[in-house]
C-alpha cells in the first residue's frame, strides 16, 4: 500500500534528510587513503547518537541477509556496490567507496548514498560515478506529479545506456517515510508512462547503481555484500525526494 504524506510530514522528513545529507558530506570528506572503514562507521555512530537519531540499518533483517545488520553504514569498496559490511580495511589509493545510510528522527526516515574515490582517481571510475549521479538527477527530474513510476525508471535506464552501461533489475528505489522500505518499488530501468501515478505526498528514494562491465551481481558469503559478477568497479547514488504539487523536492541534498 502506498502512503501519501502531508506537507507537515514531508517537512519532518526534510529535517531527517538534512541531517543525512550533512553526515554523508562529512563521511565523503573523511574518505582518504589509509582511512579505516571502521573509522567511518564509528564516526557515523557517534554523530547519529549525538543527534538523537536512530539508524534504520541497525538490526535490519531482510530475507536475503544473514542478519541482523549491526552497523549504521553500508560501505562498499570497488566491485562491491550494495550492503557492504564495515570492516577492518584501510582504503588504498584509487579505491572506489560507496557510502549508504538511512536514519530516523522523530519517526521519519531519510535514505541517501554517494560514491567517492580515495586518493588518485582513475578516469573510468569518475565516469562510472558521474553516470550514477546524472541518472539520479534524470530520475528526480522525471518525478513530476502526474507522471508514472516508469518515467523515473526509464530516465535512469536511458542515462545508463547513454554512458555505455548495462542495468541490473535487482534492487532499486523504494518508498520511504515511516520506515526505510515502503511501497512502491522503483526499478532502475523501465518503460515510460507505466506503473503507479506519481501523486503529491509520495516520498521515495531513487537510487541508480551501476557496474562497469556487467548487469549481473553476486553475493558474498556474509549474505549481505553485493558485488559485480565479473569483479568490475561499481558506483551508487541515492536521494530521498518528495513529490509535491510544484515538482520533486529533494530532501537529502548535500
Amino acid at each position: 500500500m502506498i502512503e501519501l504524506k502531508t506537507s507537515g510530514e514531508i517537512a519532518r522528513m526534510a529535517v531527517t534528510g538534512e541531517f543525512v545529507g550533512e553526515l554523508l558530506a562529512e563521511l565523503a570528506g573523511m574518505t582518504a587513503v589509509g582511512v579505516n572503514l571502521m573509522d567511518l562507521e564509528h564516526h557515523a555512530r557517534g554523530r547519529i547518537k549525538e543527534r538523537g537519531a536512530v539508524s534504520s540499518y541497525w538490526d535490519y533483517s531482510p530475507s536475503f541477509g544473514r542478519g541482523p545488520f549491526r552497523n549504521v553504514l553500508c560501505l562498499s569498496v570497488n566491485d562491491a556496490v550494495l550492503h557492504g559490511l564495515p570492516r577492518d580495511y584501510r582504503l588504498r589509493d584509487g579505491d572506489l567507496l560507496s557510502i549508504d545510510m538511512a536514519v530516523s528522527i522523530d519517526g521519519w526516515v531519510a535514505d541517501s548514498a554517494l560514491s567517492v574515490i580515495a586518493g588518485t582517481p582513475v578516469p573510468a571510475d569518475l565516469k562510472l560515478i558521474e553516470a550514477t549521479e546524472v541518472a539520479l538527477e534524470a530520475g528526480i527530474a522525471a518525478a513530476q506529479p502526474g507522471n508514472k513510476i516508469g518515467d523515473i525508471s526509464a530516465a535512469i535506464g536511458g542515462v545508463a545506456r547513454e554512458y555505455g552501461y548495462g542495468v541490473s533489475m535487482e534492487f532499486g528505489g523504494h518508498g520511504v517515510g515511516r520506515t526505510m522500505h515502503e511501497a512502491p518499488h522503483i526499478a532502475n530501468d523501465g518503460r515510460r508512462a507505466r506503473g503507479a501515478r506519481l501523486e503529491p505526498g509520495l516520498t521515495i528514494a531513487i537510487e541508480p547503481w551501476l557496474c562497469a562491465t556487467t548487469d549481473k551481481v553476486k553475493f558474498d558469503e556474509d549474505g549481505w555484500t553485493i558485488r559485480s559478477a565479473d569483479g568490475s568497479r561499481t558506483a551508487h547514488s541515492e536521494h530521498t525526494i518528495a513529490i509535491t504539487e510544484s515538482g520533486p523536492q529533494v530532501l537529502t541534498r548535500r
